[in-house]
């Protein structure tokens, strides 16, 4: 992968500043800031100890930010709470670095803009089956890589990347239609807790 600039940008901006927020990284981001946003929220979600309730917090906030694509927003909206969330650089940083080295097996393609709205559809999908709580094998880091894949085809504008996204996608909703009556079972039991708090 011969020029991967924003992840540099990333990288940089990761090692020059303390107290990181993602409200910080929606402002300075420019165009790639849906692509970031998406990347940011499901790289925690293949950090072990971090994983499970970062699938649910991480696919129900990139749920929005896939609709949100989709109906065409030009910058994502996201929840105050959510912009004074702090990101755990070290963690992060590791997080990154493994992904980046997987990205360096696939072949990268021409430059060339990603139809968002398209694109915020398969992001909303796959992000909806990271929040599914279900007990499979790698049930949160399939669609977790899958949605960094897409973060990653919209930020460094990169077709190719996108079709493999969508390609996991599939793959992803093909392994969980597998055990359809646990997803059932599991968003039961995710819609009582729901309704008792």
């Amino acid at each position: 992968m011969s020029d991967r600039s924003f992840f540099e940008k990333l990288h940089l901006r990761l090692d020059a500043e303390e107290g990181l927020t993602l409200g910080i990284f929606v402002e300075e981001a420019g165009d790639q800031t849906f692509g970031l946003m998406v990347l940011l929220l499901s790289l925690p979600s293949l950090i072990p100890g971090l994983n499970v309730p970062m699938a649910l917090l991480g696919g129900l906030a990139t749920i929005g930010l896939g609709l949100q694509m989709a109906v065409g927003s030009g910058k994502p909206a996201l929840p105050a709470r959510l912009k004074r969330q702090r990101i755990h650089k070290g963690k992060i940083k590791e997080a990154l670095a493994t992904f980046e080295r997987q990205l360096d097996r696939l072949p990268s393609g021409p430059r060339r803009p990603l139809p968002r709205r398209w694109m915020g559809l398969w992001v909303a999908w796959t992000a909806f089956l990271l929040f599914i709580p279900v007990l499979l094998p790698f049930g949160n880091i399939f669609p977790a890589a899958v949605l960094c894949l897409l973060g990653a085809a919209l930020m460094e504008e990169r077709p190719l990347w996108g079709w493999l996204g969508i390609a996991g996608s599939l793959g992803v909703t093909v392994y969980f239609s597998f055990s359809f009556d646990l997803i059932l079972k599991s968003l039961h039991r995710l819609l009582h807790y729901l309704h008792a708090l």
